[in-house]
C-alpha cells in the first residue's frame, strides 16, 4: 500500500519504531497510574512481598515443536468463560427467590461474602440499566453499583421498565420445551417423512425396473367426508412468502464475527439483508444450545436469514422444517461454498458442489417443507483451474431456488488469488432470471459500482465488512468516509454495549464480549485511514504497511499485534482476568 507523498516522512515508518511509539505511551500510562496509587498508599505500610510478575507477551516455549501455529489454527487455546468466575452468585439470589437446590446448590448465597470476593466494577454506569431500566444481572453485574442500594437491592427505572414491557428484542430463542422434544426425539416432521418417502419409493421403484419387475398401480384411498383443497394442492412457490432482492447489500454470513452484535452495527451503518451464522443441521435437530444460538435475530433486522450446513436430504430436509415451524425467519440459505476440512470431508458445504444428485434432493426436500424462500451459496468450484458453477446454475433454477450466491473463487484457491468477476458476470446472465449475487473483493464503493457493473443482482460483502463495516454507508452515499480514530472507538463501543446486552453484563459475559471484540479488532486493524493514501480506495488483498497515525489511538488501532488489541478492549471493558489468553482464529502469527 503506498502513502501520500507528503505523509512519507511523517507517517511511514519501520516494525521496531512502530512497537517502540506503542510501548512508551503504555508504558507512561502506566507510570501515572503507579505515581496516583502511590499518593493513595502512603499511610499504609511498605510491603515486604515481591510484586505480581508482569503479564509477559505471549509466546510458543509451550509448544511442543516451538513452532508458530499457522494454517487453520487448530491447536490454538480455548479458555471458557466459566474460568474466569471463580465464584458465581446463585441466579435465585439475583432474582429474589427462594434457591430449589437449597443447601445442596453448588452457587454462593451469602452476598456480603460475594460482594467481598467479586472484582471491582468496570464503570460507573451500566448500559443495560440505563437502556431498560433494569439490569437482570443484579448483583453479579460488573457495573452493579450504578443500580444496587448500599442494602444489596436491585433499583428500577419504572418508566423505561414499562416502555420495553412485553417487547421481544431477540427472536428464534429455542424453548425448553422444545429441546427437550428433540433430546428425545419425539418432534414430528410430517412433510419432511411425505417428502423422504417419496425419495424411498423412487428408489425402490427403479431397483425392481432394474430387476425387470414393474409395479403394480395402487388401489384408490378410500375418503371419509369432503376432499378439501389442503389434500390436493400443494404450496406454490408464488405463494411462498416474497423478498426482494434486488439491488440490495447482504452482509454476509461470517463464521465467529458474524455474531449478533456486528449485525447490529451493521445494520446501522445501512445493511440491507443480514443472515446468522453457519449452523450445522444435525446439532440443531439434537438440540444444542450454542447451535441454536446462531439462529437469533434482533428486532432491528428486517430481513434476516439462516443459513444451514449439512450432506444428506434427511437431516436437511427435517431440519428446514423445523426451524420453518419454530422461527422467524425471512428466508433459509444452504451453505455449499464452505471450504474447511470439517465440513467438506463429510460432503458438506463444497462437497454439495460435485455430488449433484444428494445436492438435488436437499434443495427439493428443503424447498417443499418451506413456506420462505430457499437460497444457496456456492463458489466458482472445487479445484482452483476447474470451474463447475456455471453448469450447476441452469440446474438450480429447475430444483426451484429462489437466489444464488457466487463466491468467485474456488475452495482451493481461498485468498491467495483475487475474486473471478468476470466469471461471475457469465454466471449471472446464466442465472437469470433469478437474482444472483456476487460477493468478493469489495472494500469501497467504487469496488462496489464496478461489480454492479457486471449484471448482478446484489452485492455481498464479508471481509469488507469485517475491515470497515461503515462500508454499507460509502456503497449507498458514493463516498470515501475519512473516519476517525474517535470514531472508530464509538462504534467499538457500541459493539461492547450490544455485547453486553446478548451475552450479559456479568463477568462470564464481559469476557466473552471481549474475546469476540478482539476477533473482529484482528480485522479492523487491515484499515487505513483514507486521509493518509496516496491512491484511494485501499486494496483487501495489500498488506498495509507499518504507519504512525495522526495520533496515538489511530496508530494503536493500526496494530496488527494481539496484546494492543488487548490493551483496547481494556479500555471498553475494564483489564483483563489474569488468566486470560486469546489467540485469533484465523491468524496465528499476530505477535512481535
Amino acid at each position: 500500500m503506498i502513502l501520500s507523498s507528503s505523509y512519507v516522512c511523517r507517517f511511514l515508518t519501520t516494525k521496531d519504531k512502530f512497537h517502540g511509539l506503542l510501548d512508551s505511551e503504555s508504558q507512561g500510562s502506566k507510570r501515572e497510574k503507579a505515581s496516583e496509587s502511590d499518593t493513595v498508599d502512603d499511610s499504609k505500610e511498605t510491603s515486604l512481598e515481591e510484586p505480581e510478575p508482569k503479564r509477559l507477551k505471549q509466546n510458543f516455549e509451550g509448544r511442543p515443536d516451538g513452532k508458530r501455529l499457522r494454517g487453520q489454527n487448530k491447536s490454538r487455546p480455548h479458555t471458557k468463560p466459566t474460568a474466569y468466575d471463580e465464584k458465581r452468585l446463585c441466579h435465585s439470589i439475583i432474582q429474589n427467590k427462594e434457591c430449589p437446590f437449597g443447601a445442596k446448590c453448588f452457587f454462593d448465597h451469602d452476598i456480603v461474602k460475594y460482594m467481598d470476593s467479586k472484582p471491582p466494577d468496570i464503570g460507573e454506569t451500566c448500559h443495560i440499566y440505563e437502556t431498560f431500566g433494569k439490569c437482570a444481572y443484579g448483583l453479579s453485574c460488573r457495573f452493579a453499583k450504578a443500580h444496587t442500594t448500599p442494602d444489596f437491592k436491585s433499583m428500577e427505572k419504572a418508566d423505561l421498565v414499562k416502555v420495553y414491557e412485553g417487547r421481544t428484542m431477540v427472536k428464534n430463542n429455542m424453548s425448553k420445551e422444545l429441546q427437550g422434544r428433540l433430546r428425545k426425539r419425539s418432534v414430528s416432521f410430517e412433510k419432511s417423512e411425505k417428502y423422504l418417502k417419496t425419495l424411498s419409493d423412487n428408489k425402490d421403484k427403479g431397483a425392481q425396473q432394474g430387476n425387470g419387475k414393474t409395479n403394480k398401480q395402487p388401489a384408490p384411498v378410500k375418503t371419509v367426508g369432503p376432499l378439501t383443497d389442503a389434500d390436493v394442492i400443494k404450496l406454490r412457490p408464488c405463494e411462498k412468502k416474497q423478498v426482494d432482492f434486488q439491488d440490495k447489500l447482504y452482509l454476509a454470513p461470517l463464521t465467529t464475527c458474524g455474531n449478533l452484535p456486528f449485525r447490529r452495527v451493521c445494520k446501522r451503518f445501512g445493511a440491507d439483508i443480514t443472515c446468522g451464522e453457519m449452523a450445522m443441521c444435525t446439532n440443531l435437530l439434537q438440540g444444542h444450545q450454542s447451535e441454536w444460538a446462531l439462529l437469533r435475530r434482533h428486532e432491528s433486522e428486517d430481513v434476516f436469514g439462516i443459513q444451514l450446513e449439512g450432506s444428506f436430504p434427511d437431516t436437511m430436509t427435517r431440519c428446514a422444517e423445523l426451524i420453518n415451524n419454530n422461527t422467524e425467519v425471512d428466508f433459509v440459505d444452504i451453505n455449499s461454498g464452505c471450504p474447511i476440512d470439517l465440513v467438506y470431508n463429510k460432503g458438506g458445504g463444497c462437497g454439495l458442489m460435485t455430488r449433484t444428485r444428494k445436492f438435488e434432493r436437499i434443495v427439493k426436500g428443503m424447498n417443499y417443507v418451506l413456506d420462505v424462500p430457499l437460497t444457496v451459496k456456492i463458489r466458482t468450484g472445487v479445484q482452483e483451474k476447474s470451474n463447475i458453477a456455471h453448469k450447476l446454475i441452469p440446474e438450480m433454477k429447475n430444483w426451484g431456488v429462489s437466489m444464488i450466491t457466487l463466491h468467485g473463487r474456488s475452495r482451493e484457491q481461498r485468498y491467495t488469488k483475487l475474486a473471478d468477476w468476470d466469471y461471475i458476470t457469465t454466471c449471472a446472465k446464466l442465472a437469470s432470471p433469478i437474482p444472483l449475487f456476487g460477493n468478493g473483493d469489495i472494500l469501497s464503493y467504487e469496488d462496489a459500482m464496478k461489480a454492479k457493473e457486471t449484471g448482478v443482482s446484489g452485492i455481498m460483502i464479508a471481509r469488507g465488512a469485517l475491515i470497515k463495516p461503515w462500508i454499507f454507508t460509502e456503497i449507498k452515499e458514493s463516498r470515501h468516509w475519512d473516519i476517525s480514530s474517535s470514531e472508530r472507538l464509538d462504534i467499538l463501543k457500541d459493539f461492547s454495549n450490544f455485547g453486553l446486552e446478548h451475552w450479559g453484563s456479568d463477568t462470564r459475559g464481559v469476557e466473552r464480549t471481549r474475546t469476540f471484540l478482539l476477533e473482529w479488532l484482528s480485522f479492523l486493524c487491515r484499515y487505513i485511514p483514507v486521509g493518509l493514501l496516496e491512491r484511494v480506495p485501499q486494496k483487501i488483498n495489500e498488506r498495509p504497511p507499518y504507519y504512525m497515525g495522526r495520533n496515538y489511538l489511530e496508530t494503536l488501532m493500526a496494530s496488527q499485534n494481539v496484546e494492543d488489541w488487548i490493551r483496547i478492549s481494556e479500555m471498553l471493558l475494564g483489564p483483563v482476568p489474569k488468566n486470560f489468553e486469546f489467540l485469533p482464529k484465523h491468524k496465528a502469527n499476530s505477535y512481535k
